[in-house]
């Protein structure tokens, strides 16, 4: 894959080859020593290197929360940086779950972190929140944009907390969220096979209740734990369901520290993600 070419045409190829699954490293405490390792940072490292070993070669994303590394300080940023760096060099696209959202010279700072390529933590792709309007994000879209990067932009999330500001009604008569879809289908138009500009909407949700044709990839959190199965997929996501990129973390890593088991579990959601599909189709 080559580093210049677009985040979206990078992922269509990753999703059709791999199968469209995206699996979370989620460290939480309560994970760490369910693993039987120390809630430290030799834990840490243990868990993000063998969740790289056992998926990096064969899943399509893998999906770091920053939060977990850095509540660690900069040994846990340094731990992260190390995991980017060889689950990228495996070959899969590394989606930097960072929610990142702020306003000109500060959001800029946030996007050369993730989205400058000769930054330590760059990554395939961030997720930003827009809820500063969606202008507020440009920084990150225009850099992005430069280094063949993706944004997914938070939409309809999958917690229930999210509806309050998310199905507001914004000018116009539409939902808050709606207007941000609208926004991300301009930022995607005319791009081919698939924009990098994609959304954050739950799998969680039972129907979208919004146009999500915007011409790029959907992050379908609460697969597994947060109570989705695949089957789920065609209802929310209706005639976009093939561009619907499911995350699962806690479904597939619960199953560590055996590196056969994770592989296990994540071919297993990959191919009932792929039934679900092809029956939507």
């Amino acid at each position: 894959m080559s580093p210049q070419e677009a985040f979206g045409a990078r992922l269509r190829r990753a999703m059709d080859t791999r199968g469209p699954l995206c699996v979370g490293i989620d460290p939480h405490a309560a994970l760490l020593t369910a693993w039987g390792l120390d809630d430290d940072v030799a834990g840490l490292e243990r868990f993000s290197r063998t969740v790289v070993e056992a998926l990096a070669d064969r899943v399509a994303v893998l999906k770091p929360q920053s939060a977990f590394f850095e509540r660690f300080g900069s040994r846990g940023v340094a731990v992260l940086e190390k995991a980017v760096e060889e689950a990228r060099a495996a070959g899969a696209l590394v989606l930097m779950d960072a929610k990142r959202g702020d306003i000109g010279s500060t959001m800029a700072a946030y996007a050369e972190t993730y989205l400058r390529k000769d930054s330590p933590l760059f990554s395939d792709a961030v997720t930003v929140s827009p809820y500063l309007g969606f202008g507020s994000l440009r920084p990150a879209l225009d850099l992005a944009r430069e280094s063949g990067a993706g944004v997914f932009v938070l939409a309809l999330t999958s917690n229930p907390e999210g509806a309050e500001v998310q199905r507001a009604t914004a000018a116009g008569g539409v939902s808050l969220a709606q207007l941000m879809l609208n926004h991300m289908a301009d930022e995607n138009a005319g791009a081919q096979p698939l924009g990098s500009v994609g959304a954050v909407v739950g799998a969680t949700l039972g129907q979208a209740g919004a146009d999500l044709d915007i011409n790029g990839p959907l992050l379908a959190p609460g697969i597994g734990a947060q109570g989705a199965t695949p089957a789920d997929l065609p209802g929310v996501f209706g005639a976009q369901v093939r561009n619907v990129l499911p995350n699962v973390s806690r479904g597939v890593l619960r199953n560590g520290p055996d590196i056969a088991a994770l592989r296990e579990s994540a071919a297993r959601f990959t191919d009932e993600v792929r039934a679900a599909v092809a029956t939507a189709e």
